[in-house]
């Protein structure tokens, strides 16, 4: 039988970096659908994985990023989705959530076999995840109302290279835990 981990990728952001004037309009359009998500996905009991960038403060915890998140100039996106006492916490240095972390292990320990990707950026550490999901044998689902993008077009060609080649599913979020 299946075992599902919902991943939210990135969410935790102070929103001042290069490209953030380009992704906050798509941020806003997902975390209200991304928070119910969260939601039900906890309500079920599913397990909730952050991987985040560490933004290169390698002294940093996660502790430490969702205060300076909170306390950032838009944590009206933070705010939504940040994680609960039960939530598990990976940092990532580059795009995939699988580079140089120890989410495969802990996956592995969980007996999780499916991933559920959320978050940003679609067409960047997404699609990268996706892939590295793909190569490692588990099964992957992205709800495309839950992922934030820079440019439409190429979250739209990475939706779709996700799905033809890596057999993602791409559903909508209320097609999951509903």
């Amino acid at each position: 039988m299946s075992k599902t981990a919902l991943i939210i990728i990135d969410m935790i952001n102070t929103y001042e970096h290069k490209d953030a004037d380009l992704l906050i309009p798509s941020v806003e359009s997902v975390v209200p659908v991304m928070a119910d998500l969260l939601r039900r996905a906890r309500d079920r009991g599913v397990p909730v994985i952050y991987v985040n960038d560490n933004f290169g403060e390698w002294r940093s915890h996660h502790g430490e990023q969702l205060e300076q998140a909170l306390a950032g100039p838009r944590a009206d996106l933070v705010e939504p989705v940040k994680p609960d006492g039960d939530s598990l916490f990976v940092l990532k240095a580059r795009h995939s959530i699988f580079f140089e972390t120890p989410l495969s292990y802990l996956l592995t320990e969980q007996g999780i076999d499916r991933l559920v990707l959320t978050g940003q950026v679609t067409e960047q550490c997404v699609l990268y995840s996706a892939l590295d999901a793909h190569i490692r044998h588990f099964d992957v689902v992205v709800p495309k109302d839950a992922v934030a993008h820079i440019h439409a077009d190429l979250a739209e060609a990475a939706l779709r290279m996700m799905e033809r080649n890596m057999g993602a599913l791409i559903r909508e979020s209320h097609q999951l835990w509903a």
